[in-house]
């Protein structure tokens, strides 16, 4: 009894001292921690954006967060990462602006009429029924046309291209009070409320409707009123609207393909080290790949909803898109040439660039899958 109790004893006593040395290296390992500064970034990027700041309900909310996560784990914290959302820093015009000086903002994201007042060759976004499908649009986006085509901006405006996302989903569909929009014939006469953008204008006025620009805080009352007769989003952004509330009838067409232009300032661009501008390079590809995915399924998401929620809701066939388009595209071409002042020459060569990704794509797709 006597042995088992003095080895107990010393058993006590020296877990009693490893545990007393154990809390001193705790301590001290806290102190040295308390004492020790912490890095302070040597850049700081702040993005800003206008959509919600919850990861649910938008596609550039989720990406600028990955975004964030791949350039601070990169360059091991040497870049801090901000983002801003819900228009806390401004307008998409006013952090435009701001970002061309690259001080207090210096990346931020613009849809397609604010990118249009920063360079003007991006107004050839905006052609109606400009993409057959998502595909095709990203392939496009993501092509060495689009970005030489871009890059004339940095001398325009002073600011970088990093990605273009799909605006709400980037399709958008008619919602309207009248009657279900099946063909051509259907939208003649109707009031549609469009952005103040003029090439909404042209493509509603040449497909027989009277456009009504409206900025977007009015449209639910618009609708509700009888000021205008429909309008159109992407599905995700009017089911999130609650649009079935105030009118009837949706008709997912296509006809306009919105987006979400990413820029960073060139000024603060050029003061990273080069290592750090490969970085946020392979960062933005990342995010912007995702951001697709997010994107499309909000749009689907927002349709299916759409149809629970609407009176009646019908997707456009590829054969009333093909008269639709061949009736708009002229009527664009006429504006954005002798209007907006866009070389004709420009226009064809932006088109056909589209094209023939589409048809590249096509071929592709048969030659791996089909055989």
């Amino acid at each position: 009894m006597k042995i088992y109790s003095n080895f107990s004893l010393r058993g006590i006593s020296f877990l009693t001292i490893a545990m007393v040395a154990l809390g001193i290296g705790v301590f001290a390992a806290t102190l040295l921690i308390a004492i020790t500064p912490v890095q302070a970034a040597k850049y700081t990027m702040t993005i800003s954006h206008i959509y919600p700041e919850d990861f649910l309900s938008n596609e550039v909310a989720p990406s600028m967060e990955r975004f964030r996560q791949v350039v601070e784990a990169a360059t091991n914290g040497d870049i801090e990462v901000k983002v801003f959302g819900a228009g806390s820093l401004g307008s998409e015009v006013e952090t435009g602006k701001a970002c061309q000086g690259g001080k207090t903002i210096q990346s931020t994201n613009m849809s397609s009429g604010a990118m249009s007042s920063f360079y003007r060759n991006y107004q050839l976004v905006t052609t109606p029924f400009l993409f057959p499908n998502y595909k095709t649009a990203w392939t496009f986006f993501d092509s060495q046309y689009f970005a030489d085509f871009m890059r004339g901006m940095v001398k325009e405006s002073g600011l970088r291209y990093l990605g273009t996302f799909d605006d709400g989903g980037g399709y958008v569909a008619f919602t309207n009070n009248k009657r279900l929009i099946k063909t051509v014939e259907d939208i003649k006469g109707l009031r549609i409320r469009v952005e103040e953008n003029p090439a909404h204008i042209t493509a509603m006025k040449a497909l027989g409707a009277s456009a009504t620009p409206l900025p977007w805080g009015e449209v639910q009352t618009a609708l509700a009123t009888g000021l205008a007769d429909g309008q159109f989003n992407a599905p995700g952004v009017n089911d999130a609207f609650k649009l079935a509330d105030v009118t009837k009838y949706t008709t997912w067409s296509g006809h306009i393909y919105n987006t979400v232009t990413w820029v960073v300032s060139e000024k603060w661009f050029q003061t990273l080290p080069e290592e750090y501008k490969k970085i946020i390079i392979r960062a933005a590809r990342e995010a912007v790949t995702m951001g697709h995915g997010v994107a499309t399924n909000i749009s689907v998401i927002g349709w299916v909803n759409s149809c629970k929620k609407f009176k009646e809701c019908y997707i456009l066939p590829d054969s009333e898109k093909v008269k639709m388009r061949d009736i708009t595209r002229p009527a664009f071409k006429k504006w954005i040439t002798t209007d907006f002042g866009i070389d004709a020459a420009l226009v064809d060569e932006f088109w056909s660039q589209v094209d023939a990704i589409h048809k590249q794509l096509e071929s592709e797709w048969m030659d791996r899958y089909l055989k």
